[in-house]
């Protein structure tokens, strides 16, 4: 019986890799969408474009300007003359914010030891704006404390000192390429799962399959190897990547990170098994895998934290298997941990695989006749 399902998986291995273009849509869409992926969708803000508009002029008020002006995260597009020049360059969005110091900037700060600066910021994408918002404080506190220190003042009671723990620079590409790991090895196996079934209906070679001496299950066993065979290729080359390429540290067990995605790929590729099943021709089963993709990345947590859905939503995320294997891969990439910290997703997605794979086989034997 294992050299019959040895060799269904290796007629599917042959029947996927016969074609040039099937072979390079293999390896080269998930590598060009890694790097893709890995530089452009990132949280952190950079070049920033803001405005000055320096009413004061004093020593104090370039100091400031000096201290924005040289940071990595803004880029000073206009030096503001008059106050009709601020609403053009927020409408136009050729600034995202202004920064307005007032004429009596530095008088106030010798009477009163304290002076008001204003911030404008264009509020059409609060993400950004709250990001932006956040340099600038954090660039405003640094200059707050070096300008005591240069007068010889006390510093103020009590002084915040940050430690990031798991990603100490706060590079949101540490958050995102480990989850695109996830992501990247979902896509090929389920599509190539989804299409397995329908692929020899349509081809009129599922009749030869039925006489074949294998159950069906055993069938679907045979079809499944070749997703998760190429899944586990696949997921390698884009860990070799995240670690080689993009520098994102791997402080895990290289075991546990490979058990994880093995019974992810298994209850990814029980997934596209079902949807096969059910279809008649590869463009049903083409749809229903995409059917499929798309709600599971949005209900995983690969961009939005899923605490902040609403409580039906966030229990139909239980029967998502990405959901369990991103917080697998992001705490073997970051936090280093073990199968003992995993337990509690490991056994979630081995159960989604064992349902998935069971109704696969049901639903091909119904499908049958």
């Amino acid at each position: 019986m294992f050299y019959q399902i040895l060799a269904l998986a290796l007629k599917e291995f042959q029947a996927i890799l016969r074609d040039r273009q099937s072979r390079l849509v293999l390896i080269g869409p998930p590598i060009a969408q890694l790097l893709v992926f890995g530089y452009a969708a990132t949280f952190d803000l950079n070049n920033i474009p803001v405005a000055i508009y320096n009413q004061d002029g004093s020593h104090l008020s370039r100091e400031l300007v000096s201290h924005i002006a040289g940071s990595p995260y803004f880029e000073v597009v206009k030096n503001i003359q008059h106050d009709d020049e601020i609403s053009p360059l927020i409408m136009t969005k050729k600034a995202l914010m202004v920064i307005y110091i007032k004429s009596d900037f530095s008088n106030e700060q010798a009477i009163n030891h304290s002076s008001h600066l204003q911030v404008i910021v264009d509020g059409r994408n609060s993400n950004t704006a709250l990001l932006a918002l956040n340099y600038i404080r954090t660039i405003i506190i640094n200059f707050n404390q070096q300008f005591l220190k240069t007068q010889g003042r006390h510093p103020p009671p009590a002084v915040l000192k940050v430690r990031s723990w798991f990603n100490p620079n706060l590079l949101s590409r540490w958050f995102i390429v480990p989850g695109i790991v996830a992501l990247l090895t979902l896509v090929v196996p389920l599509i190539i799962t989804a299409l397995s079934v329908a692929r020899e209906r349509e081809a009129g070679t599922f009749d030869q399959i039925l006489v074949t001496p294998l159950s069906p299950f055993q069938i679907l066993l045979g079809k499944s190897i070749p997703g998760v065979v190429i899944g586990l290729v696949q997921g390698t080359i884009i860990i070799l990547l995240t670690v080689l390429w993009f520098k994102i540290p791997l402080l895990g067990s290289i075991g546990t990170l490979y058990f994880g995605l093995t019974l992810f790929l298994l209850s990814t590729v029980g997934i596209g098994l079902m949807i096969s099943s059910l279809s008649i021709t590869q463009q049903q089963g083409l749809m229903g895998a995409f059917l499929f993709l798309v709600p599971a990345v949005i209900l995983s947590g690969f961009a939005t934290p899923i605490a902040n859905m609403p409580e039906l939503v966030q229990d139909l995320t239980y029967i998502n298997p990405m959901r369990y294997f991103l917080i697998i891969v992001r705490g073997v990439y970051l936090e280093g941990n073990s199968y003992a910290d995993l337990i509690s997703q490991f056994w979630p997605m081995t159960l989604i695989g064992l349902i998935s794979l069971t109704l696969a086989g049901w639903m091909f034997k119904h499908r049958m006749y």
